[in-house]
């Protein structure tokens, strides 16, 4: 895996030297995504310059050392990512008569974008990727993100001058830059923890949304492209529901996830993978195991506080496996201390705590592997989330309740929380109706107010139902950044398809990215090899839900290498007790970031909003975990860059 970073802007008339000074610099921030290797190339004459800092996995010789320069010298590209079919596709591009220097998937990149076209290559890939192609004939500069999401890539323009790279923090790196905060971006924060894409933390810069590739010229409006359509794929999937008997659909779901995790082996350093022993991460060792002659490398944490331990499930499960297991037990002062590196490990604000076991398991991992397979994916894929069966219980319900009778039930449901009445109900039944720590009951009120149930699942997945006011915007706002353009099937289908379009890349992905590449270390997710998911929505709904049991299918398969007995459970999350945390060994943390002065001192969000939502937290009259740690985060980022409203 690798980052780069670069700039365009013809007016600059920079000296050679200056070019590959600027390059270096930002290039050079992201040293953790490639410590192996670096390098820059830059073109005076058109204002063009990029960085390249490699960790090398395939081909470890200097053929592939990055920018690399195409065979007929129009083409330079800097990629970061893993092409796991770039083999076929090299064969094809030798027919043409292309002679390559070494055999690293970047070069099959680079001469296929010079013989195909970006566009035809794209859809040719199987992997996670992100490129920039600069053509040197045309002056014109192409960016590109994989199918899913999995490599992040930014852009925008500071000034008359484009910049773009794989983290912010490199585009910070550019000399003048002086960036502002942008508040729909901080809205969308409050509002559920993540930052989606188009939006970034900082005005006129873009995240580039996931199966796109965007144009750039000097003077020119830049062109975007979506090169595969997950709308499309979502209904083509939906007319072929059912065509296939039950045990073919199987087998050819299960044949498709070997070859999934088999692509993934591919590499020329150590490779492991992530184990909670739960039936993603499982399925993955169980398949790779199959298919490896040694045992595979397994890693997994554990916490001292015995409610967020799972690490005992993830150990029977390698056992019978049979992989090298290495177990880490983590106590609270070891969690909390990778609490103050977030900021700059995530260069913007991510409201996600999970992402701190995810680094630590990333840590663990790195010290024996360069690569680890994770099991990302199959909550969205195959519906395993809790809250799905929620909303849609919720939904049907309602939907027998008259709109009048909702809404003056709407009215009281505060006065219930706020009153301690139905407390006890409130942990047997408004527990059990959201995700995350929440006051339950004023959420309830969203769901009964929600006019369909689009509304109503937002208001399921909602830390603060009032993020704009709270970041300072009018209400509404003109777009809703966690809208769908087009939604699909029923309405399980439609939450899969939310989650998988926004959830995933910007949440899930993003935090698997930015905690494994802080340490050097490459993820990779076979669950969301394109193919499979092109199929899981081909399978009946049964497949995905039965009766009670979710994820169906793919307990199936994993039946065949794992019993039954070490995989069914309730379903936890990788979480940690972080309400507790900012009450206990981090409230002093807290009570700094949240103090009134500095909350006011930053100008973004309502400090009023903020300190009851913290007041009534520490006395117990509601529990605000997820919202106030979205905040915490915000704030912690806005110290750390010392940008203010």
């Amino acid at each position: 895996m690798c980052g780069f970073a670069g700039f365009l802007d013809p007016n600059l008339k920079l000296h050679p030297e200056q070019g590959i000074a600027i390059c270096a610099r930002m290039s050079k921030s992201l040293r953790h995504r490639g410590p192996d290797d670096e390098g820059v190339w830059n073109d005076s004459d058109a204002g063009y310059g990029v960085g390249h800092q490699r960790l090398s996995v395939i081909d470890l010789t200097g053929a592939g050392h990055q920018p690399m320069v195409s065979e007929n010298g129009r083409f330079v590209i800097a990629y970061n990512g893993e092409v796991y079919n770039f083999r076929e596709i090299k064969q094809e591009l030798e027919v043409k008569g292309i002679t390559f220097r070494g055999h690293s998937d970047t070069e099959v990149i680079l001469e296929g974008c010079a013989a195909w076209g970006v566009e035809y290559l794209l859809n040719r890939l199987n992997g996670m990727f992100a490129f920039s192609i600069w053509d040197r004939e045309s002056r014109s500069l192409t960016l590109a993100r994989d199918r899913m999401g999995i490599k992040p890539l930014y852009y925008g323009r500071h000034d008359t001058t484009y910049l773009f790279g794989s983290e912010l923090k490199a585009l910070a790196a550019y000399p003048g830059w002086e960036p502002s905060i942008n508040r729909e971006a901080v809205a969308a924060l409050l509002e559920r923890g993540y930052i989606p894409a188009p939006l970034s933390i900082y005005e006129g810069i873009h995240t580039l949304r996931p199966v796109h590739f965007v144009t750039l010229r000097a003077g020119s409006t830049p062109q975007m492209t979506c090169y595969w359509k997950l709308d499309d794929v979502i209904a083509g999937g939906l007319e072929r529901r059912g065509l296939v008997r039950e045990s073919d659909a199987l087998e050819e779901l299960a044949s498709r996830l070997r070859t999934a995790v088999g692509r993934r082996m591919i590499a020329d350093v150590p490779l492991g993978a992530f184990l909670s022993g739960g039936i993603d991460s499982s399925l993955v060792v169980a398949l790779m195991q199959e298919q490896s002659t040694q045992p595979v490398k397994t890693f997994s944490i554990g916490f001292e506080e015995s409610a967020f331990n799972e690490a005992q499930f993830a150990k029977q499960v390698a056992n019978h496996l049979g992989t090298e297991h290495t177990e880490l037990y983590v106590s609270a002062r070891q969690a909390l201390d990778v609490v103050p590196k977030l900021p700059a490990m995530y260069d913007e604000p991510f409201g996600d705590s999970s992402q701190i076991p995810t680094h630590l398991v990333s840590a663990l991992a790195r010290e024996q592997v360069t690569v680890a397979l994770s099991g990302d994916g199959g909550d969205e894929c195959f519906a395993g989330y809790n809250h799905y069966f929620v909303a849609e219980n919720l939904g049907r319900k309602l939907e027998r309740v008259p709109r009048g009778i909702r809404r003056a039930l709407a009215a009281i449901a505060p006065l219930i929380g706020q009153s301690g009445l139905g407390r006890k109900r409130e942990d047997t039944y408004a527990r059990k109706t959201v995700r995350g720590g929440y006051d339950r009951w004023q959420r309830v009120e969203g769901m009964l107010r929600a006019e369909g149930f689009a509304e109503l699942y937002q208001f399921t997945l909602c830390h603060w139902h009032n993020a704009r006011a709270v970041a300072g915007l009018e209400e509404p706002g003109a777009d809703n950044p966690f809208a769908l353009a087009r939604p699909h099937g029923s309405r399980l289908d439609r939450m899969q398809q939310t989650d998988l379009a926004l959830y995933l890349p910007d949440d899930i992905l993003t935090k698997v990215d930015r905690a494994s590449m802080a340490v050097s270390l490459e993820a990779r997710v076979p669950l969301l090899d394109h193919e499979v998911v092109e199929y899981a929505w081909q399978l009946p709904p049964d497949f995905k839900v039965r009766g009670n049991v979710r994820k169906w299918a793919l307990r199936q398969i994993l039946y065949r290498h794992v019993p039954r007995e070490l995989i069914e459970r309730p379903k936890r999350g990788f979480a940690v007790p972080v309400g507790h945390w900012i009450t206990g060994p981090l409230r002093e943390w807290a009570e700094d970031l949240l103090a009134e002065k500095s909350l006011q001192e930053g100008g973004i969000v309502d400090a009023t909003a903020v300190r009851t939502r913290w007041t009534e937290h520490l006395n117990g009259k509601a529990d605000w975990t997820s919202s106030l740690w979205d905040v915490l985060m915000f704030e912690a980022w806005r110290r750390e860059t010392g940008i203010s409203g």
